[in-house]
């Protein structure tokens, strides 16, 4: 396993509990929580982005497939 694939104890634990958390959830909370959660990574790959950018100097990157 690559050191960057591993969770620390904290984040299995904390991943456990919200894998419950899941379980209990409908199938609309489920599609709607995904939905939610690919919007935030989009979010979060456009602040990489950025942020990369102003660290390099560059005017235009894209982190998107």
């Amino acid at each position: 396993m690559n050191y960057s694939e591993r969770l620390s104890l904290e984040q299995e634990f904390s991943l456990r509990r919200f894998a419950d958390q899941v379980r209990t959830l409908s199938l609309e909370q489920v599609q709607d929580l995904s939905l939610e959660l690919y919007r935030q990574m989009m979010l979060k790959d456009n602040l990489y982005e950025d942020l990369l950018q102003e660290e390099l100097g560059m005017s235009s990157i894209s982190l998107s497939a």
